[in-house]
């Protein structure tokens, strides 16, 4: 079982070259897995509001087009609203954190959630509703999990809301994981991110996918510490943080969400320059 650490940052393009040599080669394939809000894009005040920046939505969409690189985009996000925001196709998405993933040609992975903690999950949605969406907080329903978003909440009502949710949350059953201004409520099911990520690699490159592919991983939250745990010593992994002391499963640090779009030529400079 791999431990956290504090991980070296790398903050630009010729950081990547420099930590990393020899790590990408235009004759081995290399799956990029990658969260989308606080990672692909910047996060926003809404989730509605969030969008790529053009220079990286560019590089994203050459890179996915080369047939040694295989894209997965694995998000929070109910699957359609993630679809959405990429909007790139011929690529893999998985959301809600894994539970529903559609492959390029439509066919579909979706996790089955026993009919008591469905039952569960519908009276969760009620109660927070009713007790705590107000004062600018709301409940975002993906309908097999929920992010509650308290950004907007005033500061001195924010911690007794928030904890009022996280205590619902956990009342039904429900794992609540600190976000960035929200709580995430996910299932009690030994199903992440990161056993999302095993399954969409072992599905594409099969059991023995290690010696197969090169993988990269890049997440900005704690749901995303599920993949860098299980990837750590079988991929490479970044975690998007401000803080240099940050423990994190990830093999190394991006200081911004900026630095994603030299994480992006990294590549592109491998395969498709």
């Amino acid at each position: 079982m791999p431990e956290k650490q504090v991980a070296p940052a790398i903050g630009n393009l010729e950081d990547f070259a420099h930590n990393l040599p020899g790590y990408l080669s235009a004759e081995t394939p290399v799956a990029v897995l990658l969260d989308y809000d606080g990672t692909l894009a910047p996060i926003a005040d809404n989730p509605a509001k969030t969008k790529m920046p053009v220079e990286l939505e560019a590089i994203l969409h050459k890179i996915a087009k080369h047939p040694k690189v295989f894209l997965a985009v694995i998000s929070g996000r109910g699957l359609k609203d993630v679809q959405k925001q990429v909007n790139i196709d011929g690529i893999t998405y998985a959301g809600n954190h894994g539970l529903e993933i559609e492959y390029p040609d439509g066919s579909r992975h979706d996790y089955e959630l026993p009919t008591e903690i469905q039952k569960n999950y519908i009276a969760m949605v009620e109660e927070l509703k009713e007790k705590v969406e107000k004062n600018g907080a709301w409940v975002e329903d993906k309908k097999v999990s929920l992010t509650y978003h308290y950004r907007d909440t005033p500061v001195e009502l924010k911690d007794q809301q928030k904890q009022l949710a996280s205590e619902i949350c956990k009342k039904f059953g429900f794992r609540a994981n600190q976000a960035h201004e929200a709580i995430e409520a996910k299932p009690p099911v030994n199903w992440n991110k990161g056993e999302a990520a095993l399954y969409i690699l072992k599905q594409k490159f099969g059991d023995n996918w290690p010696q197969e592919v090169s993988v990269i991983f890049a997440g900005d939250d704690t749901t995303d510490e599920d993949a860098m745990r299980v990837l750590r010593g079988l991929g490479r992994s970044f975690r998007i943080s401000a803080d240099a002391q940050i423990q994190t499963y990830a093999d190394f640090r991006l200081p911004k969400q900026a630095v994603m779009t030299d994480l992006l030529k990294w590549i592109a400079n491998v395969y498709v320059s």
